[in-house]
């Protein structure tokens, strides 16, 4: 079955209603080893683009994962990245910030590590982060020191999105090209894979109370969800709703989301002129000596 990325793709200007966009969709893969068959190919063509996207230095990929907890992102960042070289590809995860980072500007913390060019970038959480739980949680826009003109509802995620879209219009003019991934879980397959967390010791490490508390405030995450992405999807900078529910499915359709962004690029490696060739035909004829 063809992976066809528009299905997954959240237009500019669209109004988005999560309601509307499934959390589980027909299998693109027939078996377990077809599953494996599809993306061992896949993350193969990756690795060639990502080869040429390191020679050609032109460009940069920046992937953002947002999701509830359990839907699936440091999982599909792990599958989906295995063939990629390490040494173009960073992973930055961004938690509860720093007394640095609340000195700072919301994005500042998130520019730092931004990927330069010839490198993949992923963001595992991101500056999104400010206009979600911030907005599911109000009273910590208290301790992000803003002045107390800049914290009235009617203005604070206006300008985030703004300020968010036009940082990233910027990076695409700039070359760097961003994907942005909504896993998009239902919440009663969430309760199956926390209730699996606490039933395996060995994945008892990754429950925390906290994820239970968090649970609570579905709706509002849905809300602001919706918000941000009807506000923050564009044409360069895209979301894509990608349906969590099964995981191998999920991992599936955000590997051809990335190879095709890869495709996009119409990438080459790069050549040399006359007098190089010449200098490397030198070198060779005293290597061979």
């Amino acid at each position: 079955m063809k992976i066809d990325i528009k299905d997954y793709r959240v237009p500019e200007g669209h109004k988005v209603d999560l309601a509307r966009w499934p959390t589980r969709v027909e299998p693109v893969y027939d078996s377990k080893h077809d599953y494996k068959r599809r993306l061992k190919r896949t993350v193969a063509e990756m690795s060639a683009q990502q080869r040429m996207l390191y020679a050609t230095n032109r460009h940069a990929i920046l992937l953002i994962f947002q999701a509830m907890d359990a839907a699936g992102k440091d999982g599909a960042i792990r599958h989906v990245m295995s063939g990629i070289n390490p040494q173009g590809c960073q992973v930055f995860s961004f938690k509860h910030p720093s007394a640095e980072e609340l000195d700072h500007d919301f994005l500042w913390r998130t520019t730092r590590d931004l990927p330069e060019r010839g490198r993949i970038g992923i963001f595992n959480r991101s500056y999104y982060e400010e206009v979600l739980i911030v907005r599911v949680h109000p009273e910590i826009l208290i301790s992000e020191g803003l002045p107390d003109a800049l914290k009235t509802e009617n203005h604070v995620w206006r300008d985030r999105y703004r300020s968010i879209t036009d940082l990233e219009r910027h990076l695409h003019e700039n070359g760097t090209r961003i994907v942005k991934f909504f896993l998009h879980l239902s919440k009663d397959e969430q309760k199956k894979r926390f209730l699996a967390r606490i039933d395996n010791p060995e994945k008892n490490w990754k429950f925390s109370v906290d994820d239970i508390k968090e649970r609570q405030y579905w709706d509002a995450y849905m809300k602001a969800y919706e918000a941000c992405l009807s506000a923050t999807s564009t044409d360069a900078s895209p979301w894509f709703v990608v349906p969590a529910d099964d995981k191998k499915n999920a991992r599936l359709i955000v590997s051809q989301i990335i190879l095709d962004t890869f495709t996009d690029l119409k990438m080459s490696y790069p050549t040399v002129d006359e007098a190089r060739l010449k200098e490397l035909q030198s070198i060779r004829a005293q290597l061979v000596e």
